[in-house]
């Protein structure tokens, strides 16, 4: 999908500020409020924009520790060993990769104890060979949100 400068600049803002108003969408960007309605619609049923939210800081609501894991994975099961991982609210992304494993998980948890539970309940599902689990021991940048390019 090509987007234009109007969509790019129309993106932007939201990433900045996605409770900002049509209203004021079209006064930062400089079209008509008609477009903005129309622009966004567009966006939407293109699945360019999945939903808005809320962007949470972890630790404030008690997610302590992020932990990165890669998971070795029996032939025939990552599906299903990767849809079962993604089902734990703890979890918040999961990656086919390439490379020693097959699959990277990205999770959350509020303690050692918590951890310790992640990892003997849900990397070692049935299907799971072999995990490894790296401890976040400073966040430098987490930022999910992806301004698209100026093509």
């Amino acid at each position: 999908m090509q987007l234009d400068d109007t969509d790019r600049r129309l993106l932007a803002v939201l990433l900045e500020d996605a409770r900002i108003s049509q209203r004021g969408l079209a006064q930062r960007i400089g079209v008509a409020q008609g477009t903005i309605t129309n622009r966004l619609r567009r966006l939407e049923e293109l699945g360019v924009i999945k939903g808005y939210t809320v962007l949470l800081e972890p630790e404030s609501i008690g997610w302590t520790m992020t932990v990165i894991t890669g998971l070795r994975i029996e032939k025939g099961s990552m599906i299903n060993v990767q849809q079962n991982i993604a089902a734990d609210p703890r979890v918040f992304a999961v990656y086919d990769v390439t490379g020693d494993y097959d699959s990277m998980v990205l999770a959350r948890v509020k303690s050692r104890k918590d951890l310790d539970d992640l990892t003997k309940t849900v990397f070692t599902l049935k299907g799971v060979q072999r995990s490894f689990t790296q401890v976040v021991l400073n966040t430098v940048k987490e930022d999910g949100r992806v301004i698209p390019p100026v093509v």
